[in-house]
């Protein structure tokens, strides 16, 4: 196996935001199937007591484990005594620990500082030791044209900017405030008069005109980058905490300072605000208790001087304290405090996994995998990741262009969502519900609806226009017009109608729906495909080195062997359709000959149909579920089968194993589950769990998208 690939990334200065460009480009790549190595090699300097940022975010995000870097003063220690050549030895020594088993690998500079400046030295004798391409990371502050000067002499202890051995750079922070705004106060943050785009930098940078050195990244500003948790401020500040609430997981982007009366203050009470007061200043307490009452999330309320509020008032605000507002109290004046706030260090926490996700996923959506790739060479992809399998279903979901319906229209974490769908161009999303209703959950999520989501009032005459024609396809059942416009008031039904007559391409629901609820109108008015014998359903298990896909764990209790054939088969052409390559096994309590009993038997006459049917297909059966996914168990068990040990579509005998297991697995091992994914209908209809999460219903809406493009435009 050819030896893994190093990037060693380099800071221009300190704050360019190394780390979140170093874990940015771990995830790209993660999520093109390379398998992605990590190390910091050593600590900077001052940076000796509790854990490493950089390792502990890779730890904390991906399935790489890296190791610890060394420390500093040890590094420095080696150097004073003449020990540099046994220094670059161990440093080549930990890298090759991180590079066992990878196809490419990031390496964390240190970033010099006017305390240490030989460490730009250092950085190029470690970038040299380990062979790797250097990639730099600087911002555009002041002004582009001292980058320009920045990289040349950035480059100089690396070869130059033109040296084969520099990659090039990437420009973080792009068109971010002032520093002296960022330094003193995130209130209104304004950006520049003149926002800079990536070709802008690419043609107005003189260090482009090296045909080698190219332009990796151009990372945007976004204030999510910069907010941190109200706890973070309340250990900053020092403060008390009179009322915790959702102290550990709201986010400070706004930081005000209310002097002013309450009509002129009420502007500031939006999502995310951190407002600071004088702990008698009842009336801006109340007002701020009112904001979270009617459902804003504020950040927290932050009460100032040596003295306590008003008890009567507090009791008052009980319920409103009750919605999760956390309220602080400190000593200083408001002039002091909202200064202290608004000048707190913005990197982000070690513990703050959910900042740092943001920031990760920001920074991989303006790198330029193609220019990294390119260094890397032609690489075989050995399986697919679960960042890879994710990041294929959004850019098929891209690609599709795909309307998709909602009916809970008017469910918060629906809403959410498909403003991301819309936001990203994963799909364009219809949701059905009172539009102003929907602006309401919108504005109180701080959510904005963008052109890529639609809202359709579920009115009586929007109604009156399905009754027709879903009286013509239920009509073999007796269903009148007066039945239909019964139905038709469930947003489900209608939803379901609107997709069975081709004016969206696919259906999402049950964030608080039942299954059946979703799935009964869709088998009574999409009905199956032509070839599919039922309806079932595939999860898609993201494990921590590879994506499999479990069928059915949630629609078919007891198949017959003819139905578990189509299941099947049915799952072997969803795992294809998402890139990961159909291995199917059929799984029993018993592998190949060695049990009987009619459940095995049931299992190995659905493998024999489904081979008979598929015979382009790998499948083999019965095999039990170490047999069909542990090689070492596979070699023992069944040698001669083209699946065992090398299994990624498992298909169980029954529900209750299935739901069981993917639950199991689920829950016991940490690992996220996609799905499930309903199969064999002729338009598509997913299904939500009730506890989903705003990334899953992302994903499933993308899922949606990408089978809408594999049914057809029409009934069969």
């Amino acid at each position: 196996m050819a030896a893994a690939h190093g990037f060693y990334v380099v800071p221009t200065g300190p704050g360019v935001g190394l780390t979140s460009v170093c874990l940015g480009l771990v995830r790209v790549l993660e999520r093109e199937g390379l398998r992605v190595g990590f190390i910091k090699p050593i600590r900077q300097p001052g940076d000796d007591s509790g854990p490493e940022r950089s390792t502990e975010f890779v730890r904390r995000t991906t399935t790489i484990v890296p190791g610890e870097p060394m420390r500093y003063d040890a590094a420095e220690g080696m150097l004073a005594a003449g020990r540099h050549s046994e220094l670059l030895q161990a440093l080549v020594g930990r890298y090759a620990t991180a590079a066992a088993g990878a196809d490419v690998v990031i390496v964390e500079g240190l970033a010099a500082t006017a305390e240490h400046p030989n460490l730009d030295a250092l950085n190029a004798d470690i970038a040299q030791a380990l062979d790797c391409q250097v990639l730099f990371v600087t911002t555009p502050q002041p002004s582009l044209q001292a980058v320009d000067d920045r990289l040349e002499l950035a480059a100089q202890p690396f070869g130059g900017a033109a040296s084969e051995h520099v990659l090039g750079v990437v420009v973080n922070q792009l068109n971010a405030p002032p520093m002296e705004v960022m330094g003193a106060t995130r209130t209104g943050l304004q950006t520049p008069e003149v926002e800079l785009t990536a070709d802008a930098v690419r043609a107005r940078l003189r260090v482009f005109r090296h045909p080698g050195f190219a332009l990796v990244g151009a990372i945007p500003f976004s204030p999510a980058m910069v907010s941190p948790r109200t706890l973070d401020v309340a250990k900053h500040l020092g403060a008390a905490v009179l009322h915790e609430g959702d102290l550990a997981t709201r986010r400070v982007i706004d930081v005000s300072l209310v002097a002013r009366s309450v009509a002129h203050m009420t502007h500031r009470l939006r999502p995310d605000a951190l407002l600071i007061t004088p702990a008698d200043r009842d009336d801006v307490i109340l007002a701020v208790c009112m904001a979270a009452l009617n459902g804003v999330p504020l950040a927290g309320l932050v009460l100032t001087g040596d003295m306590e509020p008003n008890a009567d008032v507090m009791k008052l605000c009980e319920k409103a304290i009750a919605t999760g507002l956390p309220v602080l109290a400190v000593k200083s004046d408001s002039y002091v405090t909202a200064a202290r706030a608004a000048a707190m260090n913005l990197e982000v926490p070690s513990d703050d996994v959910e900042r740092m996700e943001r920031v990760m996923k920001v920074a991989a959506e303006h790198l330029d995998v193609g220019a990294l790739k390119a260094r890397i060479g032609a690489l075989r992809v050995l399986r697919l990741s679960p960042p890879a399998f994710l990041y294929r279903i959004v850019e098929l979901a891209r690609a599709a262009g795909k309307r998709i319906v909602l009916p809970e229209g008017e469910e918060p974490r629906t809403v959410k969502a498909a403003a991301e769908c819309g936001e990203r161009g994963i799909a364009k999303c219809v949701l059905i519900g009172d539009p102003v209703e929907v602006q309401r959950v919108a504005e109180v999520q701080g959510v904005v609806l963008g052109r890529g989501v639609e809202v359709v009032e579920p009115t009586d005459a929007l109604r009156e226009r399905y009754v027709a024609g879903m009286v013509e396809l239920r009509k073999h059942k007796g269903l009148t017009d007066d039945g239909a416009r019964n139905q038709l008031r469930d947003n489900v039904v209608l939803g379901t109608m609107m997709l069975a007559l081709g004016e969206v391409d696919g259906l999402v629901s049950g964030a608080v729906h039942t299954t059946a609820s979703t799935i009964r109108p869709a088998l009574q008015l999409i009905k199956t495909h032509k070839g599919a014998r039922l309806v079932s359903s595939v999860f898609f298990m993201c494990l921590p080195d590879q994506v499999l896909v479990y069928g059915d764990c949630a629609v078919n209790p007891d198949p017959d062997a003819e139905e578990l054939a189509d299941i099947a088969v049915q799952s072997a052409a969803s795992a294809a359709a998402f890139g990961i390559e159909p291995r199917v096994a059929l799984l029993s309590y018993s592998t190949g000959t060695s049990g009987a009993g009619a459940d095995v038997d049931k299992v190995r006459e659905a493998t024999r149909i489904a081979r008979e049917r598929r015979p382009d297909l790998r499948i083999d059966g019965p095999l039990q579920y170490d047999a069909a996914a542990v090689p070492s168990v596979a070699s023992s068990k069944a040698p001669d089968s083209p699946v065992a040990g090398r299994a990624t579509v498992l298909v169980f005998p029954d529900l209750n194993s299935g739901n069981a297991t993917y639950k199991a697995v689920q829950r016991s091992a940490g690992v996220v589950s996609v799905g499930p994914m309903l199969q064999g209908l002729r338009r598509p209809v997913n299904d939500l769990s009730r506890g989903a999460l705003v990334d899953d219903i992302v994903y499933t809406i993308a899922l949606t998208a990408v089978q809408a493009t594999q049914v057809g435009e029409g009934p069969d």
